[in-house]
């Protein structure tokens, strides 16, 4: 009865409230001035204004409605199962045992505009190119096709140039990897400082020379050991046209295991650079060497404003099927777009590499023979045994005809009269004799060619963005637009095999150690970018900007660059030498050290309630979380929480040194708050002797055998008893799990508020590789046939934990542990299960572990993985492949789904994933290869280390009536973009060392001025900077936002917040509590300052309703765990 009164009182204080709103807005439009003075009239702006303002007010009254009817059905909820708490404030158990959480007095809803569900149903624009149908169509056979062996033979007509000359543009280019075989700094101080020199030099020798460079990380590093002479120089040369830079990432990115985070963050990083230094912007992107493609980057390249793009490693097979129906070029447009708004010019490469001998022609044997680097007497020769021959007077005309051949085979691949011919390699032009070698000779066959007019063609060196420009011309249209009738296609390039059944499929896992810690620096790099962004902003608004560090922004430099670095094609990938593979990790350990420095100085100043005192404890406040806190004592294991309104309930649980023995100093205390966006909150940790507000987890150990023996401490319980075959479940307020009494693995899953139970049986399995000269390593998966169940001898300890807050089993195996949780909580946290599994592989040869969910879920052959964290690329299992071809990357999710439920596993970490069967979803864990797969790389992958792999599993039931998505595009649901984030950006807390002064007075920082919608979430808020010392912040911070195309055909559930969208709309001026936002467009580069705009404007076209895929922040619940001993404050980024 008491808690109907409060139920009531709640809800006719919001209707109040809302309604006394109404009223002071329509007297204060009443009694405005500037209404007074126009006569009683209103301009159509402020009527436009005021009409906006009435339709909040009853959308409000629309959202009060709905807390109220929620509260109602919560209480009824409560009445109806006799779940009654004895002190009004603690959790309790229920009459059929279940743990129940007392009502937290925050109701929420969800308030989905249909206008915003929309998208994900609408119809698409129609493309002539579907990569699903291509896959469908192909038979991915192998038949030998000649000189062309992965292709055909072509052929031409003599007078087919007659009306029209062949326009030929030789690309100079030296692909410069950022670490691989060598660290980056080895490779700039031996190969690539000398090629940037030689640019200098060897280019001004003769105007009709070009060259293009992409990697803005090594071309940093050899502009500040440049003296201004040859900065001049190089800046002459890119300003004339001669040397062009292109994409201009800091890295030419991976595309399948990169996320889009990094990948936009290391091209904002490098068009920063080419903008403050050289005053340039990227027009064409350039990618010959990631292992595939993915559709992400040419819409990041489009919002880049880069016109075209070119890319290279892509199945044989697709690049046979696309040169015989000459569909090499092509406007790329995104598989969810309406309109063509998306579209990018995009140029394939046709043959096997981007080297010498595979991009003049079709035969190999012959474009050797214009590689001059080979000539006779020199390092390297032509693998077909015709060495090249210098051109002279007497032989011109024979090799100016040879090489003319090959040119007009190649061009009878595409639509045009334009071709390009890239001429470079891995670390080419490092010698000035390579230079005069390939420059000169090609020259002589230039000029012969061009003086010959009965040859019908114009050949010439030139850069990417030439042979683009002239390909516009030819066809009468503008940079970037659609030219005559070339096709339109959507899609994606995975996976990627360059011969025979070698699917590239193997590096989606590599190294997952370095994938997991690549994700968990970018998201303190987002962190610490914001609230760095915050506290500057802060200091300047308090007149403490002298007393700030801004000093800091060094460290989010050096941080930048770093994770940049490691989006680098050999990096993530885990596809470089042992040594460079722990180069990268010092470089993002050091990155990892800089981030949480400036993260504890940003909130140390924004949490203080004088910041007078700031300086004074600057360099003694906060402590990392890296260490463990000692346990005072057992008999004190009675610890309290409180914020500053109240205490709260905390659940104590062990830690364990090994499966059966518990840790004597360390202990894990888990509690439920609620943070603000962006903020910070500070919770106090001290004893207490005597805590109702403190519950211990209530253990069980499984056992398989008597000879093993649980060692508790008290006050911390252990019961034990035997294992057994019969199916166990831990329980939440939303979710029943079973698992297998013998393997301790997950078996179901059901929902509450679902009757049906759907099967989840997890099984872990091993892939051998085959016994043949080919076998698998660090990039390439091809395994000795179908997967066999994993097996040890002696069967798995098991732990049960079970109490208020959550719930867990751990499955103790002999190269893994597998945790599950789940959280007996309100919201986004209690509505999906919490996997870690801690892999151990580093005594096995030749061998990979991966986890298989066989359900009962009807999927059929298809299965969903995302693109980059950014958006949903539906799959096919094809039979046809071998089973290597059949997986695909995962950065962020996979799931399958039938026509009532969908199952989702999110993943923290990068990892290969399949679906080979029906009802079915593999991850490949870790990969252990003893030797090197014949791609360069001249190793296997021997360096494994112990790795916790990180999950969720979101299982969700689909509303009646809502049809399954159509079959080439798919989105997430609102709970599942809230999942993703929960997972990907984890709170951080920050322990204060309390001095013998004392610790000043902190308060809670809440920098929003209102919470966003929840379909948009903040990639970033960015410090820009300072024109005159890069390792300095400008006065400008951008802000990057993200709108999210919701699938709203799934059940909505409680998400323990409120989630409204507004159709796509954003005040930019109402977001933050103290900062002046000026808007701004993007013109012209990532974030070069443009003119100012409306902020309407701003933000209706630069966030667009499109269906990306990414993180979301809000008031959550969360459940914090960790190690006790000091007052903590909570980070919610």
């Amino acid at each position: 009865m008491k808690l109907r009164k409060q139920v009531t009182v709640c809800g006719g204080a919001i209707f109040c409230v809302a309604v006394f709103s109404l009223y002071l807005m329509l007297d204060r439009v009443q009694h405005d001035p500037a209404r007074r003075q126009s006569g009683g009239n209103f301009p159509r702006s402020q009527i436009s204004v005021l009409q906006n303002r009435i339709e909040q007010l009853e959308q409000l009254l629309e959202e009060n409605h709905q807390i109220i009817s929620h509260i109602k059905d919560s209480v009824m909820e409560l009445t109806d199962t006799g779940a009654v708490s004895p002190s009004g404030h603690l959790p309790f158990k229920s009459a059929n045992g279940s743990w129940v959480l007392p009502f937290d007095g925050h109701p929420t809803f969800l308030a989905v505009k249909p206008q915003d569900c929309q998208f994900a149903v609408a119809s698409r624009a129609k493309t002539d190119v579907q990569m699903l149908d291509v896959y469908s169509l192909l038979k991915f056979d192998n038949p030998d096709g000649g000189v062309w062996k992965q292709g055909f033979d072509i052929t031409y007509e003599p007078d087919e140039w007659d009306n029209e000359p062949l326009q030929v543009f030789v690309v100079p280019h030296s692909h410069n990897d950022p670490g691989w075989v060598k660290t980056f700094d080895k490779y700039f101080t031996d190969q690539t400082q000398h090629i940037l020199n030689n640019v200098v030099v060897k280019l001004a020798e003769d105007p009709r020379r070009k060259f293009i460079w992409s990697e803005i990380s090594f071309f940093a590093k050899w502009w500040e050991t440049a003296d201004v002479y040859k900065q001049e120089a190089m800046r002459k040369l890119i300003l004339g046209g001669q040397m062009e830079m292109v994409t201009g990432g800091w890295v030419m990115t991976d595309e399948a295991n990169a996320h889009y985070f990094a990948m936009i963050d290391q091209l904002i990083e490098g068009h920063q650079w080419l903008e403050r230094n050289l005053g340039i912007t990227p027009i064409s992107g350039w990618a010959v060497d990631p292992f595939g493609h993915s559709a992400t980057m040419p819409y990041l390249l489009k919002r880049a404003n880069l016109t075209s793009m070119l890319i290279q490693r892509i199945h044989y097979s697709i690049k046979k099927h696309f040169s015989s129906t000459r569909s090499l070029e092509f406007m790329w447009r995104q598989a969810w777009d309406t309109g063509s708004s998306t579209d990018m010019f995009s140029h394939m490469m046709p043959f096997y590499s981007y080297d010498v001998p595979h991009t003049c022609g079709p035969d190999p044997k012959i474009c050797c023979q214009f590689d001059f680097k080979r000539l006779p007497g020199g390092r390297i020769n032509c693998p077909w045994k015709v060495p090249p021959k210098a051109v002279v007077e007497a032989n011109v005309a024979e090799r100016a005809q040879l090489l003319l051949d090959q040119y007009r085979k190649k061009s009878k691949l595409y639509r045009s009269k334009v071709l390009l011919v890239p001429l470079g390699d891995d670390f080419r032009y490092d010698k000035a004799l390579e230079w005069d070698q390939q420059y000169i000779n090609y020259q002589k066959l230039f000029d012969y060619m061009n003086s010959h007019p009965e040859l019908h063609v114009r050949a010439q060196f030139g850069t990417l963005t030439d042979y683009f420009s002239a390909l516009y011309k030819a066809y009468g249209v503008a940079p970037g637009s659609r030219p005559g009738d070339f096709p339109v296609l959507s899609g994606d390039f995975f996976a990627y095999a360059d011969r025979e059944d070698h699917y590239w499929t193997g590096y989606y896992t590599s190294r997952p150690f370095y994938k997991s810690l690549d994700r968990v620096i970018e998201s303190h790099l987002r962190g610490a970018e914001i609230l760095y962004s915050l506290a500057v902003a802060n200091a300047r608004h308090a007149g403490m900007e002298g007393r700030y560090p801004v000093s800091d922004y060094a460290l989010l430099v050096d941080a930048r660059r770093s994770v940049g670095l490691f989006q680098h094609h050999d990096a993530i990938t885990g596809t470089a030498k042992e040594n460079v593979v722990i180069d990268y990790g010092t470089k993002l350990l050091r990155a990892l050290i800089g981030l949480k420095r400036v993260i504890i100085n940003a909130a140390h100043f924004l949490v203080m309630k004088n910041k007078e005192f700031y300086r004074f404890y600057q360099t003694e406040f906060y402590s990392t979380l890296s260490q463990l806190l000692p346990l005072l004592h057992p008999s004190e294991l009675l610890i309290a929480i409180s914020s500053c309104l109240s205490t709260l309930p905390v659940q104590l649980s062990p830690q364990w040194s090994s499966g059966t023995q518990m840790s004597a100093e360390v202990f894990e205390a888990t509690f439920m708050v609620r943070l603000p966006a962006l903020g910070l909150a500070v919770f106090h940790l001290y004893d207490s002797a005597d805590s109702p507000m403190t519950f211990r987890s209530d253990i069980v150990l499984r056992l398989p055998s008597q000879s093993i023996t649980a060692r508790a401490l008290d006050p911390l319980p252990v019961r034990s008893q035997p294992a057994d075959s019969q199916t166990f479940y831990i329980s939440s307020q939303t979710l029943t799990l079973g698992f297998s009494g013998t393997t301790g693995l997950l078996e179901s899953i059901k929902r509450k508020d679902d009757n049906l139970e759907v099967k989840v049986h997890m099984q872990f399995m091993v892939y051998g590789t085959r016994p043949s000269k080919d076998k698998s390593g660090a990039y390439l998966f091809l395994p000795d046939g179908k997967a066999k169940p994993y097996n040890q001898k002696e069967p798995p300890v098991v732990r049960v934990a079970e109490g208020p807050l959550f719930s867990e089993v751990v499955a103790q195996h002999q190269h893994f542990q597998q945790t599950v949780r789940i959280h007996n909580v309100p919201g986004v946290e209690g509505l999906s299960v919490d996997m870690t599994t801690m892999v151990d592989i580093r005594d096995q040869t030749n061998k990979e572990l991966s986890m298989r969910l066989v359900t009962s879920i009807q999927s059929g052959d298809v299965f969903y993985t995302d693109l980059n964290g950014f958006q949903i690329q539906p799959r096919q299992h094809h039979p046809k492949l071998p089973l290597q071809g059949n997986f695909y990357p995962m950065p962020s999710q996979a799931y399958i789904q039938d026509s009532r439920h969908r199952l989702t596993l999110h993943t923290a970490q990068a990892l290969g994933v399949s679906s080979l069967e029906s009802g079915q979803l593999e991850v490949i864990l870790d990969r252990r290869l003893m030797q090197d797969d014949n791609r360069g790389l001249g190793q296997g992958l021997k360096d494994n280390k112990k790795t916790a792999n990180r999950f969720r599993l979101l299982l969700e039931r689909r509303s009646p009536g809502n049809k399954m998505d159509s079959t080439t595009t798919s989105f997430p649901s609102t709970v599942s973009h809230m999942t993703d984030a929960l997972l990907n950006h984890d709170v951080l807390a920050l322990p204060v060392l309390p001095k013998r002064r004392g610790v000043p007075p902190l308060q809670t920082f809440a920098p929003l001025k209102s919470v966003l919608p929840c379909d948009f979430h903040l990639l970033n808020l960015r410090s820009i900077q300072s024109q005159q010392d890069p390792q300095s912040p400008s006065q400008y911070t951008a802000l990057i936002l993200h709108r999210l195309a919701l699938d709203c055909g799934f059940e909505a559930q409680n998400l323990g917040f409120n989630c409204t969208t507004t159709e796509g709309q954003v005040g930019s001026v109402d977001i933050f509590s103290f900062l002046e936002i000026n808007s701004s467009t993007v013109a012209g580069s990532l974030f070069k300052q443009g003119p100012a705009l409306d902020s309407d404007w701003f933000f209706s076209r630069l966030v667009r309703p499109v269906p990306f895929e990414d993180r979301f922040f809000f008031s959550f619940y969360y459940l914090f765990r960790f190690l006790i001993g000091f007052s903590l404050i909570f980070v919610i980024i």
